[in-house]
């Protein structure tokens, strides 16, 4: 709780340092916490994935997906696809192409798996970065958007690599179905979700209970789609798009004004906490790993770093 804490309080110095040098404030948490990583007051941190999917993707797409204007992300639903999709799978391929010939001695479908972890943008990042650039509308809208998708893509990727890798056995056709099955039904499920959750908050009429509702809803979405096998992270967008549409008709304006302001705070305390803590990790990777090995292994980062900026510039 104490590390919690410091974090939250180091978050605020290193915001407003952000806004004074210009800089998108997510780059700011991630390097600040890479330079409390090595401070000696602060324990060694081990993150827990399934923890930091749980905790804090569900709220943080929720709230993407809520305040997404829905005209203009159904205008562009095409290039949003084509990146949340197309360049997500073609990434994949590059970069394990890439580790393929970089280490040979790693299973291709080891090297995919790689390529599926690392090949959807972070959807927390690109938003927090986009806050800070001036571009047109439709570029943030499709970046966005695609941000929200792409890590379904990424993740249902990323357990098929890892079942080829675990039983030795690919199939196109079965990973095809399961791709579509987990993608649609996640969807679905995120759908229904909202909508109930929508005609429940018509018949609160307590602002403070509505926005305790919706604050559940990207939990409840992303946790029964996983328990049944579904993508989480479409469940959770789908969910918080269906919110977003029906909440003039749900929600008062009141409880609308008192709900941005509630979910600004908690996005940005969220994003605060789950950056410092990428970049506290630094401390227990680099104890993990000889000096000599650091160095390969972070010629190989760069590396596969500028093939997905290549692959993404050239589709």
């Amino acid at each position: 709780l104490s590390l919690v804490l410091l974090l939250i309080a180091a978050s605020i110095p290193l915001a407003l340092l952000a806004r004074w040098s210009n800089l998108p404030y997510a780059v700011a948490l991630v390097l600040g916490g890479m330079a409390l990583a090595f401070a000696p007051f602060i324990p060694r941190i081990v993150l827990d994935p399934q923890l930091v999917l749980v905790l804090f993707l569900p709220p943080l797409l929720q709230a993407g997906a809520f305040f997404m204007p829905w005209r203009p992300f159904r205008a562009n639903l095409r290039p949003i696809l084509l990146l949340a999709i197309g360049l997500v799978a073609c990434t994949t391929a590059a970069i394990g192409i890439a580790t393929k010939w970089l280490l040979p001695d790693l299973p291709w479908a080891v090297c995919f798996a790689l390529g599926a972890i690392v090949s959807p943008p972070d959807a927390v990042a690109a938003t927090a970065v986009l806050e800070s650039m001036r571009l047109p509308k439709r570029i943030v809208v499709v970046l966005e958007g695609e941000s929200l998708v792409n890590d379904a893509s990424g993740l249902i990727l990323y357990n098929i690599a890892i079942a080829a890798a675990l039983t030795g056995v690919f199939s196109w056709t079965e990973a095809a179905a399961r791709f579509v099955l987990v993608g649609a039904g996640g969807t679905v499920l995120g759908v229904l979700c909202g909508l109930a959750v929508v005609r429940g908050l018509s018949r609160l009429h307590e602002p403070m209970l509505e926005i305790a509702v919706t604050m559940l809803l990207g939990y409840a979405a992303y946790i029964a789609a996983d328990r049944l096998g579904l993508s989480g992270v479409l469940a959770t967008v789908a969910a918080g798009l269906v919110l977003g549409w029906n909440a003039p008709e749900a929600m008062s304006p009141q409880t609308r004004i008192q709900a941005k302001a509630a979910w600004d705070v908690l996005v940005f305390l969220l994003n605060s906490l789950v950056f410092l803590l990428i970049g506290l990790s630094l401390n227990e990777v680099v104890a993990r790993v000889e000096p000599r090995a650091l160095i390969e292994l972070s010629g190989i980062g760069v590396v596969l770093s500028l093939v997905a900026i290549a692959v993404r510039m050239i589709w």
